[in-house]
């Protein structure tokens, strides 16, 4: 019980703060790391992906989880620090997990041709992210960026649909680095 009472932000008000920036910069710069802090979720996601649900759902946003992240911790602190509603993929705005548990992708909402936002956004938990891998290009690089992503096909397909499609967050500790549906993304 008590784990779940703690790991919110201590300073919720400068802490969401810095965090929403944090993100609103991943997503404005494809592919660049940032590093955050303030939470401390419960095992097994990351402080980044922590971060990312704090600053980022509310009892009005659906979060789906899946695979290891669908643990009774983790569905207790997100209730108390969020309120966030659990609901299953094709409903989700958010959801969380490792790649492989969040497959497939084809599953989560890509929006409608009025209402491209309608859309989830994926927080998905890497071992290791790194600026060296697949070429990314498109708004908000300059030239091109490098990012170890878990695969590329599946945001090669992704970008296919855009203006629809999903966003993505990858976390790894406390990094972060996001891939919105606009991004192109090639092998390296």
């Amino acid at each position: 019980m008590n784990a779940i009472l703690t790991g919110g932000f201590a300073d919720p008000s400068t802490q969401s703060a810095h965090a929403f920036r944090a993100l609103l910069e991943a997503m404005a710069r494809p592919g660049r790391i940032f590093t955050v802090a303030g939470a401390q979720p419960p095992a097994p996601i990351s402080v980044a992906a922590g971060v990312a649900l704090l600053t980022l759902t509310d009892s009005t946003t659906p979060l789906h989880l899946a695979g290891a992240a669908d643990c009774e911790a983790l569905r207790g602190w997100i209730g108390f620090h969020t309120g966030a509603p659990l609901v299953p993929a094709e409903q989700a705005q958010f959801a969380l997990g490792g790649w492989e548990a969040l497959q497939p992708v084809t599953r989560f909402r890509i929006g409608e041709p009025s209402y491209p936002d309608r859309s989830a956004t994926l927080i998905v938990e890497l071992d290791r992210l790194e600026s060296e891998g697949a070429r990314l290009t498109g708004p908000g690089i300059q030239t091109e960026a490098r990012l170890s992503l878990p695969e590329t096909a599946a945001f090669r397909a992704n970008r296919a649909l855009f203006p629809l499609g999903f966003d993505c967050i990858l976390t790894c500790g406390a990094r972060l680095a996001a891939l919105p549906r606009s991004t192109i993304v090639e092998d390296a």
